[in-house]
């Protein structure tokens, strides 16, 4: 875990600082410190930076940089505090939240998106346009750092990873130089950015590819926790022959009691599928025939939806909440995965644990990819488990990451690596080995050897 020593500066230096940019520098006395430093993950709260510069445009960044250069410190980069890895103490903190700029060019089929929007500052305008970005299940989550990681939502069989349609990135180095990053500019940081994660360099815009969808057949049908296992059954031979066009998943879940959840299914344990198919609107609802058959949900939402609405299919909370996440490439979901799937989201003894567990069917456009085109790895894997604990106070938070350890033990035989969108906080260091191939490692630690040889950005992933 870094543990930078929270300096002192000089207030000639810092209001030199205020002088070049357009945005604010907090100290942690000023007023507006707190809200700056907050990630989205609260359970990473304890974040105390030496600085936060909320930056209005690319110039606040370099001068950000710049002055981190001058006083040693590390950088820290933030648009919502998504995905976490270590803590900012005592760093220069960049968040980028204000910088939410939006471009659509419907003539190419294209947006360029700043360094701090969300998924919903772009799905509404590329929308209007008749056009679909490649975001995940939130539309709360940054655009570029989910891209980074990889990116896989609700039409990745169809189209691929959101890193896969990336055509260019704009970037400040840690020399605090403005450079773009492409397959013909930079080709090596362009690269490492796709599936690297922010470790080599602050990416302040990307220009990325959009698709012409803009209806859906989709939504989750929900079952008690006592079908699991015949829904669990069901869908792994579903799965086997869904057209690329339908991307889904399977989630055990604990429903907690809060305001969020649909009155109904508070403090429930259930089973939901969850799908999305972009095929034209009767192929695809013959396309959930098997699961017209059988048990009655408890609640059906499947049917036509704008894609603008997708969120409606996770539901995902919009607020900050504290969390403990991990996601693991499965090989299979062979009885063995099955029990242990359902002995770990619902315990028989002890009440049950706030777990989340969620295997997504992907596979498709993003095994198309040649392996080292980028650097994501695991480019044939094509069922990814996802496991979300709630975690309300630092004592269930360390009691949820040994449950989830003893629920991936129990899983080792079937584990084929880790997707870095999914890990964060000090675990995603110690299975680093497991997210990315030793070629992959290797040419990543050559590209941070290269662009940031004074380890500036520091609290991403250390290759």
């Amino acid at each position: 875990m870094t543990n930078d020593a929270t300096p002192e500066f000089d207030g000639g230096h810092l209001a030199q600082l205020q002088e070049q940019l357009a945005g604010t520098a907090f100290q942690p006395s000023d007023d507006g410190y707190d809200a700056a430093r907050m990630p989205w993950n609260l359970s990473f709260a304890g974040q105390f930076p030496a600085l936060v510069v909320m930056a209005e445009n690319v110039a606040d960044i370099s001068a950000a940089i710049n002055f981190a250069n001058e006083h040693d410190l590390g950088v820290a980069l933030q648009a919502t505090g998504h995905g976490v890895i270590e803590l900012a103490n005592g760093a220069l903190l960049i968040n980028t939240a204000n910088m939410n700029g939006v471009t659509i060019n419907p003539a190419e089929n294209t947006a360029y998106i700043e360094a701090g929007a969300i998924w919903g500052d772009v799905l509404g305008p590329a929308q209007e346009a008749g056009l679909a970005p490649l975001l995940g299940s939130s539309p709360g989550v940054g655009a570029v750092g989910y891209t980074l990681g990889g990116g896989m939502g609700w039409l990745v069989r169809k189209y691929g990873l959101a890193a896969d349609n990336v055509r260019s990135f704009d970037v400040v180095t840690a020399g605090g130089v403005q450079q773009r990053a492409s397959a013909t500019e930079n080709s090596d940081l362009f690269w490492g950015l796709l599936g690297g994660r922010s470790t080599f360099a602050a990416v302040t815009g990307m220009e990325i590819d959009l698709f012409p969808v803009s209806m859906v057949y989709g939504g989750s049908l929900i079952y008690p926790a006592e079908l699991a296992r015949p829904i669990l059954e069901r869908y792994r031979e579903w799965i086997k022959t869904t057209p690329e066009e339908l991307s889904s998943s399977v989630a055990l879940m604990n429903m907690p009691p809060l305001p969020f959840i649909p009155e109904m299914l508070r403090g429930k344990s259930v089973i939901m599928v969850r799908a999305c198919d972009c095929s034209p609107l009767e192929e695809a609802k013959a396309h959930f025939q098997t699961w017209q058959e059988g048990p009655e949900p408890i609640a059906n939402f499947l049917g036509p939806m704008p894609f603008s609405q997708v969120e409606m299919i996770s539901q995902d909370p919009q607020d900050p909440m504290p969390g403990y996440v991990t996601g693991v490439w499965i090989d299979a979901l062979d009885d063995e995965v099955l029990e242990a799937l359902i002995s770990h989201t619902y315990p028989t003894e002890g009440p049950p644990a706030l777990i989340f567990s969620e295997v997504r069917h992907v596979g498709g456009a993003k095994g198309r990819v040649a392996p080292g085109s980028n650097a994501v790895c695991h480019r044939q894997e094509s069922l990814i488990l996802e496991t979300l604990g709630l975690t309300p106070s630092p004592e269930i938070y360390e009691q949820v990451v040994g449950y989830t350890n003893q629920y991936l033990q129990a899983l080792e035989p079937h584990l084929n690596g880790f997707y870095p969108n999914f890990i964060e906080g000090s675990e995603a260091q110690k299975v680093l080995n497991r997210a990315f191939s030793p070629e992959a490692t290797a040419r990543l630690q050559a590209l941070k050897a290269e662009y940031d040889p004074q380890n500036r950005f520091r609290y991403g992933l250390e290759f």
